[in-house]
C-alpha cells in the first residue's frame, strides 16, 4: 500500500503540485512569521545587552503618578548626588546623563525622522564618552557646538562643519555640526535622531540646569553589579532615586521587546492560519478529484482484499508524502519571507538593530508539522468516503449522488450553526458591561456563522446561482451549459466559492469597520473643536516648547489661544500617593475655552470654568458617583488637597476626556507647567496664509505641527489606511490560494465530463464554445463565493461597528459601494483567470478518445 501511495503521487504530478502550492503558501507565512519575530527579538536582545555593557546600575529619579505626555515631577539628580555615587565603594566611574527632546529639521526645513532626542556627551578619564565613539570631527564643547547619529546626518545629508536648524525647548536653534558618532548600543533604535551637547550646554537646553536625567555607574574590576547596587544604595541619601542593575535594564527592555514581537507574531500567524483553513477546501477537492479518477482501482484493492484501514491509510500516505514536500518547501520560501520582512521593516523609518536571521529548531519543527498536519487531516475525509464504497458500486459508478438523508443533516447542521453564530453576534452587540465578554462573544458568533454558511453553501448555491440564468441565456448553450455543470455537484461547488468567500468575508469586513471609524473621527474633530488649528509636537506624547503659547498670541490674526495642560490627581477623601482614584485632569484657559472645544454635555454646562469649577466627563462621573453640583475632594500633585465643584459632566472622547479646569488652578500646584497642545482660533477662520502665519510666528519650528480639523482627522485616518493596506497584503495570500482551489475544481469537471465534452464537440460545439462554458463556469461560482463573502463581510462589520460605538460614539457605518464593487470585480478576475488552463485543456480534447473514455 505504501508504494501505491507512491506511485499515485508520482502520476499525478501536476494535480498533486497545486496542493503542494496551496499549502505551501500557508505555511511559508507561517514560518517567514516566525523567522522574522525570532530575528527580531534577538537582534532586540543583543542590542539590549550591548547598550547595557557600560552600566553595572543606573540611579533614576524616582517614579510618580503619570500620563502620556506630562513629565513627571521629579526630584533631580544633581551633581552633589554624582560625586556621592562616584566615591562609592566598588565604583570606578558614573556617568551623568541628561536627556531630553530635540528634534532636528533637514536642509528644507523638515523633521528628520519620527522625532528625536538630545543628550550629553560625558567624557572620562581618556576624554572620551565610550557610548559614541565619534567617526568624523569632535565632540561639542562649546554651547553652539553639537554632534550627530551618522545615521541621521546621512538622512540630512549633513558633514562636519555644517550649520543645523534644530528644536530644543524654545526658539528653533542654529547649531554647528563639529562631530558625527555611531551608536554602539541600542541608542537611536526608534528610527528618531540623537544629538548631543556638551554636558553644561545640554543641562541648560533640556530643561535640567546643573542636574542630571539619570546617573550610570560603572563597577570596579572584581564587584558585582549586585554588591556595587547594595554599596550605592547605602551612600546615597534616603529617597535619593531609585537604583536599578545594568542586568536588570536589559532584562526589562528584552522582555519588553519580548512582549512586542508575541503580539506581533500572534496577529501574523492568525492570517497564516486563514490561509491554511481556505487550503483545506483545496486539499480536500484535490483528494476528491484524484480519488474519483481511481474509484475502480480503489474498487479493484478491495476486491482482491484491501480492507477499508488500507484504503484510508494509502490516501493518507499520499497526503503525508505530499505535505512533507509543501512543508520543507514553505519553510525555505518563509525564510525568504522573514528577510523581505525584514528589509521593509527598515525601510519605514525604524532603524532596526543588525543580526543574522534566526531559523531556529522550532520554526523547522512548526513548518513541516503544520503542513504534514494540514494536508493529512484535510485528506482523510475524501479518503474515509472512499475505503466506504463497496467494490462493485464502485467498478458500476453508482456510488456519486449524495443520499436525500445526508443533505437533510447537512442542511440542519448548517442552519444550527448559522442560527446560533447569529444570535451570539446580536447578543455581543446588546452587551454593554465595560469588558471583553461582547468582544469574545461577537468572535465565537462570527466563526460560528461562517462555518454555518459554510456547510449550507450546497442549499444556497442553487437559488444564488439561478439569478445569474437570464444573463447567461445570453451566451447561448455555452451559457446554459455552464450554469448546469456549476449546480452539477453543489458539494464540490460550495466547497470551492468557500476559498474565496472566506477571503472576502474578512476583507470586506475589515474594510466596512475602517471605513466607519474613519467617518468617526472626522466627526470627532468636526463636532468637538470649534477652533480652526490644533498645535503640538511632531512627536507624540513631548511637551510644547515654553515659547509656543507667547509666540501664538504674537501672531497676526490670531483671536483665541488656549492651552491644554495634562497631569493626573487623585480622586477621594483621604486619597494619597499610594491610593487608589487616579484620575486625569487638563488644564485650559477658562476664559477662551468656551470658543475653542465643543464639549457633549450630558448634564449641566461648561458655565465659567474658574477656580474650583470643574466639568468632568461622564467614566469619571460614573466611576466616583458624581453628578452636576457634586463638590468632591482631589489630592493634586503637590500633595496639597481641594474641593471642586461638577458644573457639567460630558461625553469624552479622543479630543477631550478627564477633568478639565482653569489652567491657573492647577498650575498653582505644579512645579513645572508643561503644555501638550494650543488650540488657536484665526480672524476669518482656517486659510493656507493664517497657517502659514502660525508656522512663521513659531520661528518654523521643525518639530511642531500646525493641523486643521482635517489634518487631525487625515493624520489618525492615515494610521487605519496603513494597516488596512497591511491586511489586504496579508489577506491577499488567502485569495491567491481560492484561485488555486477554483483551477482544481474546474480540472476535476472537465475530466468527469471528458466524455460529454466529446459528445458536444461531435455535434457541433466548437473549441470556442468548450472555453466559453468552462469559463463561464468557473466565472459563476466565483462570483457565488464573492456574493456571500461580501455580503457576511458587510453583517460582520455592521455588528463589530456596533461594539466601537462604545468607545467612539461618533462612529458611523459607510458602505464603501466602490470597494464593494472592486471586491465583487476582483471574483470574478479571480474566476476568469483560474479558468485558463482548465478550459484550454478542454478545448484540445480529442473528441474520439474522449467519448470512448471511460
Amino acid at each position: 500500500m505504501f508504494r501505491t501511495a507512491l506511485r499515485n503521487v508520482l502520476a499525478h504530478k501536476a494535480r498533486l503540485l497545486m496542493t503542494v502550492l496551496a499549502v505551501m503558501l500557508g505555511v511559508a507565512f507561517v514560518s517567514g512569521t516566525l523567522v522574522y519575530t525570532d530575528t527580531l527579538s534577538t537582534a532586540f536582545r543583543n542590542s539590549s545587552q550591548k547598550s547595557y555593557d557600560d552600566i553595572d546600575v543606573a540611579l533614576n529619579p524616582q517614579a510618580s503618578d503619570t500620563v502620556p505626555g506630562v513629565q513627571p515631577e521629579n526630584p533631580r539628580l544633581d551633581a552633589k548626588l554624582l560625586d556621592t555615587v562616584r566615591r562609592a565603594p566598588g565604583a570606578a566611574f558614573a556617568t551623568g546623563i541628561v536627556n531630553g527632546p530635540t528634534g532636528i529639521a533637514d536642509k528644507s526645513g523638515k523633521l528628520i525622522g519620527q522625532g528625536g532626542s538630545g543628550s550629553n556627551y560625558f567624557p572620562g578619564k581618556d576624554g572620551k564618552d565610550a557610548r559614541y565613539p565619534m567617526k568624523e570631527g569632535a565632540a561639542p564643547t562649546r554651547g553652539d557646538q553639537f554632534a550627530l547619529d551618522q545615521d541621521t546626518a546621512e538622512k540630512g545629508g549633513y558633514h562636519v562643519g555644517d550649520t543645523v536648524r534644530m528644536s530644543v525647548d524654545g526658539p528653533v536653534r542654529e547649531q554647528k555640526l563639529t562631530g558625527i558618532f555611531t551608536t554602539g548600543g541600542g541608542q537611536g533604535m526608534s528610527g528618531g535622531s540623537l544629538a548631543l551637547f556638551d554636558t553644561k550646554t545640554a543641562q541648560k537646553l533640556l530643561g535640567v540646569p546643573g542636574g542630571f536625567s539619570e546617573i550610570d555607574v560603572k563597577a570596579a574590576p572584581g564587584t558585582s553589579q549586585a554588591a556595587l547596587k547594595q554599596s550605592v544604595g547605602k551612600a546615597l541619601p534616603r529617597d535619593s532615586g531609585t537604583l536599578t542593575t545594568g542586568k536588570e535594564l536589559a532584562d526589562d527592555q528584552a522582555e519588553g521587546n519580548k512582549t512586542s514581537m508575541d503580539t506581533m507574531r500572534t496577529a501574523l500567524l492568525a492570517f497564516a492560519g486563514v490561509s491554511l483553513f481556505v487550503g483545506i477546501f483545496i486539499i480536500a477537492n484535490t483528494f476528491t478529484m484524484l480519488i474519483s479518477q481511481r474509484t475502480k482501482e480503489l474498487a479493484l484493492l478491495r476486491a482482491v482484499g484491501a480492507s477499508r484501514r488500507q484504503v484510508t491509510r494509502s490516501v493518507l500516505l499520499e497526503a503525508l508524502v505530499v505535505g512533507t514536500i509543501a512543508g520543507a518547501s514553505g519553510m525555505v520560501a518563509g525564510i525568504g519571507i522573514g528577510a523581505v520582512l525584514r528589509t521593509l521593516g527598515g525601510n519605514d523609518g525604524a532603524a532596526l538593530p543588525d543580526g543574522p536571521l534566526q531559523v531556529t529548531a522550532t520554526t523547522v519543527l512548526v513548518s513541516l508539522g503544520v503542513g504534514i498536519a494540514v494536508t493529512v487531516l484535510s485528506a482523510w475525509l475524501p479518503g474515509r468516503r472512499a475505503a466506504k464504497i463497496p467494490p462493485v458500486a464502485a467498478m458500476n459508478s453508482v456510488h456519486a449522488a449524495a443520499t436525500t438523508k445526508s443533505l437533510v443533516v447537512r442542511n440542519t447542521i448548517g442552519a444550527l450553526f448559522a442560527g446560533a453564530g447569529t444570535a451570539a453576534v446580536l447578543v455581543a452587540i446588546s452587551l454593554d458591561d465595560g469588558k471583553n465578554t461582547s468582544r469574545y462573544m461577537m468572535g465565537l458568533g462570527g466563526m460560528l456563522l461562517l462555518v454555518g454558511v459554510f456547510v449550507l453553501t450546497p442549499l444556497l448555491s442553487r437559488p444564488l446561482i439561478a439569478l445569474g440564468g437570464p444573463v447567461l441565456r445570453g451566451f447561448g448553450i455555452s451559457g446554459l451549459l455552464a450554469r448546469q455543470n456549476a449546480l452539477r455537484n453543489p458539494r464540490r461547488t460550495a466547497a470551492t466559492a468557500s476559498a474565496l468567500m472566506i477571503g472576502l468575508t474578512l476583507i470586506t469586513g475589515m474594510t466596512v469597520i475602517a471605513k466607519g471609524v474613519e467617518t468617526g473621527i472626522n466627526n470627532v474633530a468636526a463636532s468637538s473643536l470649534k477652533a480652526d488649528y490644533s498645535i503640538a509636537m511632531s512627536s507624540e506624547g513631548q511637551p510644547l516648547p515654553s515659547t509656543a503659547e507667547k509666540q501664538v498670541k504674537g501672531a497676526a490674526g490670531v483671536s483665541a489661544v488656549s492651552p491644554m495642560r495634562k497631569d493626573m490627581v487623585r480622586v477621594g477623601a483621604g486619597a494619597g500617593a499610594g491610593s487608589k482614584g487616579a484620575s486625569m485632569v487638563v488644564g485650559v484657559d477658562g476664559k477662551t475655552f468656551g470658543s475653542l472645544g465643543n464639549l457633549d454635555f450630558t448634564k449641566g454646562s461648561l458655565g465659567s470654568l474658574h477656580g474650583d469649577r470643574v466639568v468632568v466627563d461622564s467614566g469619571t462621573a460614573r466611576d466616583h458617583g458624581l453628578k452636576t453640583g457634586s463638590r468632591f475632594p482631589v489630592t493634586f500633585p503637590d500633595g496639597k488637597k481641594a474641593d471642586l465643584t461638577v458644573s457639567g459632566v460630558y461625553n469624552g472622547n479622543q479630543m477631550f476626556d478627564g477633568i478639565i479646569l482653569d489652567k491657573d488652578t492647577l498650575a498653582s500646584h505644579q512645579k513645572r507647567t508643561t503644555t501638550q497642545q494650543l488650540l488657536v482660533s484665526m480672524d476669518g477662520g482656517a486659510t493656507d496664509a493664517h497657517k502659514n502665519e502660525l508656522v512663521k510666528a513659531l520661528g518654523k519650528n521643525p518639530a511642531l505641527t500646525v493641523s486643521d480639523k482635517q489634518d487631525i482627522a487625515d493624520a489618525v485616518s492615515k494610521l487605519f489606511t496603513i494597516l488596512l493596506n497591511m491586511l489586504y497584503g496579508l489577506l491577499g495570500m488567502a485569495v491567491v490560494v481560492a484561485v488555486l482551489g477554483v483551477v482544481n475544481t474546474l480540472a476535476m469537471s472537465v475530466f468527469e465530463r471528458s466524455q460529454e465534452i466529446g459528445m458536444l464537440r461531435a455535434i457541433g460545439l466548437d473549441r470556442l464554445g468548450i472555453k466559453r462554458m468552462v469559463r463561464l463556469e468557473s466565472l459563476i461560482i466565483s462570483l457565488f463565493g464573492g456574493v456571500l463573502g461580501i455580503g457576511l463581510g458587510v453583517f460582520l462589520g455592521w455588528a463589530v461597528g456596533k461594539l466601537i460605538e462604545g468607545g467612539l460614539p461618533t462612529y458611523e457605518l459607510v458602505l464603501p459601494w466602490g470597494e464593494l464593487a472592486v471586491f465583487l470585480g476582483l471574483a470574478g478576475l479571480v474566476g476568469v483567470l483560474a479558468a485558463l488552463w482548465p478550459a484550454l485543456r478542454a478545448a484540445r480534447l480529442n473528441m474520439l478518445e474522449a467519448i470512448k473514455a471511460e
